[in-house]
């Protein structure tokens, strides 16, 4: 997460948000109360009712459709235009689970809250991908520390990893720990995929 983080009070002013949002690149910014408990989230979409309506007069049928909109477009303030609560994430979650969240709830930022609610900071999108950067020997070594040697300590097993795509090779006797293994290695975070060409001893390999 980046602990580096542009937020607002309940009580700031419209064009403050956008000027924020512009200078420091950002599509959202937390909304805090008190001594920094999280709120809620401005986003560029709760801001873009105000210029959506502002010279339309909408339709009965869109007044009762988009009331939460059409609040947001008179609003003046963080508190007014703000979506709450918040969707957050605590510090121990992991990176699959705050990309699950996204995901589900179509959100590009999740605030990063303590058990009080205190902002400790926020995760993106980005932060979730910095992970592939991981070196193919960093990925092959927590692979052979953290699943083969332990799965098979005795058995001549092989890891490469190439562009994040991992293989484990070699002959085993318990064919059972294959899918095991496979589950193991690809929630290793940075793996793209995983392949396994593991046999039997006295199978030949497929060519």
């Amino acid at each position: 997460m980046t602990q580096t983080v542009i937020a607002v009070g309940r009580e700031a002013p419209f064009k403050e948000i956008v000027a924020l949002m512009g200078q420091w690149n950002v599509g959202a910014l937390p909304v805090l109360a008190g001594e920094g408990r999280v709120i809620g989230v401005v986003s560029e979409a709760d801001l873009l009712p105000k210029e959506e309506f502002r010279d339309s007069d909408p339709s009965r049928f869109d007044q009762l459709r988009r009331l939460s909109d059409l609040a947001k477009a008179g609003g003046i303030s963080a508190g007014e235009v703000m979506s709450s609560p918040a969707v957050t994430v605590h510090p121990d979650a992991t990176l699959s689970q705050a990309a699950r969240i996204m995901a589900q709830r179509k959100v590009k930022r999740l605030p990063v809250v303590d058990a009080n609610g205190l902002l400790q900071g926020v995760v993106s999108r980005s932060d979730l991908l910095k992970v592939f950067l991981r070196t193919d020997r960093e990925l092959a070594d927590e692979v052979t520390r953290t699943v083969t040697a332990l799965l098979f300590p005795d058995r001549a097993v092989t890891v490469v990893v190439e562009n994040g795509v991992v293989t484990i090779g070699g002959e085993i006797r318990d064919r059972t720990l294959v899918p095991v293994a496979a589950r193991l290695t690809r929630a290793i975070e940075g793996v793209v995929d995983v392949r396994m060409d593991l046999t039997e001893p006295d199978q030949a390999p497929p060519r």
